[in-house]
Formats: C-alpha cells, sequence, structure tokens
C-alpha cells in the first residue's frame, strides 16, 4: 500500500478529459480531430488533407497524481502496500455457467459508462482575474482532492448496492464469507463522506477553498481505520479467487462486470479502491502545499498536515508488510517429518517475492524473508495454493550473491542453452543458480538481496521488488496436484 517513493516533480497544468479510471486521479487528456468540411458545387471532392488533418493531436498532458509517481524513470521502490495490490491483482478466471437464479444485472444500454472530469477553472465560470497562476494551481489540485473523495464515496456505496446487497439476499455466499471477502469496507464511505461535506463547506462562493490545512489536521488521524483493511486484503483476496470458481459466484460477478454499473472493472478492483486512495493522500497535500506560497496562512497546518499523512500511511505500510509476511508463512509447506525453520518464522517482514527458475529451468518461487531466504514449488492442496519449501532455507547471514553474466551459465534440461538474467546464491554447502524474466528484474533481486545483507538496514527496509509484482503467484501459476 508508504508513500510512494519522492519522485522528481515536474509543473503540474490541467487538461480538460473524460474519466475511466476508478480512482481520485485525474485522466489523461486526449486530442480531437479537426472537422472537415463537405465540398461545395462543381468540386472534384474533398481539398488534400495535410497531415494535421489527418491526425488527432495526441499530446498528452500529465495530471498531479502522474506527474508526481510517474516522473523520470521507473522507482525501485514500491512498498509493501502497493506490492500486494499489484500481486494480488493476478486472478483465476472462471468459465461461463448457468446464471444464479433471480439475479437480472442492470441494463446496459448506453454502454459503459464513463466519467466526466471537469477543471475547478471550468466548474467555476466566474474564476477572479486577480487569481495568480500559483493560486489557480492550488484550486485545482483542491478540486481534484474533492472530486476524488466524492469518486470514492460512489464507489463504496456502488459495490454495497451492487455486490454485497445481492450476493446477500441470493444467497450466492454465507453472510461470514461476504464479510471476510469485504472486510471493513462498509465503514470507509461513512470516514470520506465526513472529509467531503467538510471540504465542501470550506468553498466560498467564488469556488475557492481559502484554508485546507487546520481541518486535514482534524481528519486525517481518521485514516488508522485502514489499517484493518488494508492488512486483511490478502486474506480477502485469497478467498475471493477461491469463491469465483464456483458457477454461481463466477456467474454472478460476470454479469456484473459486463453491466454498465461495474465500467467494466472486477469486483477486486473495488475492494482495491480504498488502498489506491489511501496512498495518494501524501502527493496530493504535497501538491497542494507546492503551491502555496510560505506567507500564505495556510502552509503551516499543510505542512503538518503533509507530515501526518506520510506518518499514517508509513505505519499502514508497515503493517500491511508483516500481515502479508505472515501470510505467506502460513502457506509454507514442509516435507512430511520436516520440522519448521526458526529463521523463517522469527521474520516479521517479507522483503520481496516472485517466480525464479532454477538450474533445470523449473519454475520456483522465492521468498526473501528478513532472515532466511527460502525457495519453494507451488502446488495446489484442496482448494488452497501453498508453497512447499525446497530444501533447507538459506540463513540471510550467511548468504553470498554473484552476479553472473549473460552467457556465462547453461540452464535447462538435455539442450542447455546459454541463459540470460542469472544469478548465483549460496549459503554454506548450499549454492543455487537462478534466472529472472529479464535484466531488469534480475537487478531488482540483486538490489533487494544486497539491501537485506547489509551491516545495519535502515528501521524503514525497503521491502518491496517493484515490477516483480507481476510475477507473483497467487492462485494461478502452474502447479503440482497433491
Amino acid at each position: 500500500m508508504d508513500e510512494e517513493g519522492p519522485a522528481e516533480q515536474e509543473s503540474w497544468s490541467p487538461v480538460h478529459r473524460e474519466r475511466s479510471q476508478t480512482s481520485g486521479s485525474l485522466s489523461e487528456g486526449s486530442g480531437k480531430r479537426k472537422q472537415q468540411g463537405a465540398p461545395g458545387m462543381g468540386q472534384r471532392g474533398p481539398e488534400p488533407q495535410t497531415s494535421d488533418d489527418k491526425e488527432p493531436c495526441t499530446k498528452r498532458v500529465k495530471p498531479v497524481a502522474k506527474t508526481l509517481s510517474g516522473s523520470g524513470p521507473p522507482s525501485a521502490k514500491v512498498t509493501p502496500l502497493k506490492r500486494l495490490s499489484q500481486s494480488i491483482q493476478r486472478s483465476i478466471s472462471f468459465k461461463t455457467e448457468p446464471r444464479p437464479p433471480g439475479y437480472v444485472p442492470p441494463s446496459r444500454a448506453g454502454g459503459c459508462r464513463r466519467r466526466s472530469s471537469k477543471l475547478w477553472s471550468e466548474t467555476f465560470d466566474r474564476v477572479s482575474e486577480e487569481l495568480s497562476a500559483r493560486e489557480v494551481k492550488r484550486q485545482e489540485v483542491i478540486f481534484e482532492l474533492m472530486q476524488g473523495e466524492q469518486q470514492l464515496v460512489d464507489d463504496l456505496n456502488l459495490v454495497k448496492k451492487n455486490y454485497y446487497e445481492p450476493m446477500l439476499t441470493l444467497a450466492i455466499l454465507p453472510e461470514a464469507e461476504l464479510r471476510e471477502i469485504f472486510g471493513t469496507l462498509d465503514s470507509l464511505a461513512p470516514l470520506h463522506e465526513d472529509l467531503l461535506g467538510r471540504l465542501m463547506g470550506l468553498r466560498q462562493e467564488d469556488g475557492t477553498v481559502p484554508e485546507l490545512g487546520p481541518t486535514l489536521l482534524d481528519w486525517l488521524p481518521r485514516l488508522q481505520a485502514y489499517e484493518s483493511y488494508c492488512c486483511h486484503q490478502v486474506w480477502a483476496k485469497a478467498r475471493l479467487d477461491r469463491r469465483k470458481r464456483e458457477p454461481a459466484v463466477g456467474e454472478f460477478l460476470r454479469l456484473c462486470q459486463e453491466s454498465a454499473f461495474s465500467r467494466k472493472l472486477e469486483l477486486w478492483s473495488f475492494l482495491d479502491l480504498p488502498r489506491s486512495r489511501l496512498v495518494k493522500y501524501p502527493l496530493l497535500l504535497r501538491e497542494v502545499l507546492r503551491q502555496t506560497p510560505p506567507e500564505h496562512p495556510d502552509h503551516g497546518a499543510l505542512q503538518r498536515a503533509v507530515a501526518l499523512a506520510q506518518d499514517l500511511v508509513g505505519l499502514i505500510n508497515r503493517k500491511t508488510g508483516e500481515a502479508e509476511c505472515r501470510y505467506y508463512q502460513q502457506r509454507l509447506s514442509y516435507p512430511d517429518g520436516a520440522p519448521r525453520h526458526p529463521s523463517i518464522d522469527r521474520s516479521s517482514l517479507l522483503l520481496c517475492h516472485g517466480e525464479l527458475r532454477n538450474s533445470k529451468g523449473q519454475r520456483l518461487h522465492v521468498f526473501l524473508f528478513q532472515e532466511a531466504l527460502v525457495l519453494t514449488r507451488p502446488i495446489l492442496q484442496g482448494e488452497q495454493v501453498v508453497f512447499q519449501v525446497q530444501g533447507p532455507p538459506l540463513p540471510v547471514g550467511q548468504l553470498e550473491v554473484q552476479d553472473l553474466p549473460d552467457g556465462g551459465v547453461r540452464l535447462g534440461g538435455a539442450l542447455r542453452e546459454r541463459a540470460r538474467s542469472c544469478l548465483r546464491v549460496s549459503a554454506g554447502a548450499q549454492a543455487h543458480t537462478l534466472q529472472a524474466a529479464d535484466a531488469f528484474d534480475k537487478q531488482q533481486w540483486l538490489s533487494r538481496l544486497r539491501q537485506a545483507l547489509a551491516p545495519r538496514p535502515p528501521v524503514e527496509l525497503d521491502c518491496s521488488l517493484g515490477p516483480l509484482a507481476a510475477l507473483r503467484l497467487d492462485c494461478d501459476p502452474p502447479m503440482d496436484h497433491t
């Protein structure tokens, strides 16, 4: 979920666009195709088109949330909160089965519903010419903050009305399982309705919000309610993935996704919206502060609000990382008679995990815990995926890491092809040659392994693996059945 790593800030400029996202960030703009007039009487045909007439304008202007988080080269820091979300997006696909009795989805007339997103300066026609360009940008960011709150409230109410209540009424899932999947989501809507109401109360007749900081300082501590919700997400997603393989559940979710209200999003995309919103608060508030002059009466309160938001998100991120660690510790499976390894159980952080291949070309799922590197093989036991430990863990304190040059090692079966993106880890008598998906993933692994080997790692140890989240295994990798 953390503050996302600080990125170089680009100058922010508003852009008119239509929204197809569910989060509070502004979507990217798009150009319009120039209109061609009809040929007049006596003309042979339309005049030859210029290059400008042939192609629409595709120039994009970055909105604030993307400008702050996406500028420059890809950030290596993806915190547990964020990584957890990326990891659990992978879900089991389900086949079409008979529809659940009694459920008729809303009509799809009009196609997928899209959200329009107007700028502050477009919403309020009588914007004072006395406002400086910096103040206009400040009001635009505040307006984006308010829009994001409204859209989140709408989506939280949508989830309750179109998913939770129908599934409960039609007995598609028992109430206890619904509570496990939806968690404390129902308690988050009043929280954001409260902030939205406060912000609306601050707005003056001309649409400006003079001071925002004191209100945020009073409201931000309520974000602590996110701790239980975010920490439970990894369990909730696993339960949802198991249940949607059932015909009634899978068909209900398919019908919902095909309906206009869902905007073609899966249920989990909606359940992950609060976490997505949470990590945006430090970004948005920092941008409001950046557009607030030091002499502005709101400057000091905004500084404290930014620090408070960063602390709260960092705390929830740390707790989410610990919860993720416990979850995977519980899903480790040991061979018959093999004892559990204390170095794994003592670890309170899962620094990273993802798919690598061994020297035989076999897929492994590798976990780098705080005190041990563990090689596993995903298998299916009953309805649940577990990770079968392959050999003794490698203690981090004895770990040696070697970067292997491309083509310098042969991997695979009988062909023994020269491999790329390989590294070697060893501890004592154990040694393993592992292959990453590509050079970038290999460097991410090397970075995290070396970070774990640092003599005195920082308190806020970065326990993420960036794009390796795409390789995470939840319920859809090739598995052995036992």
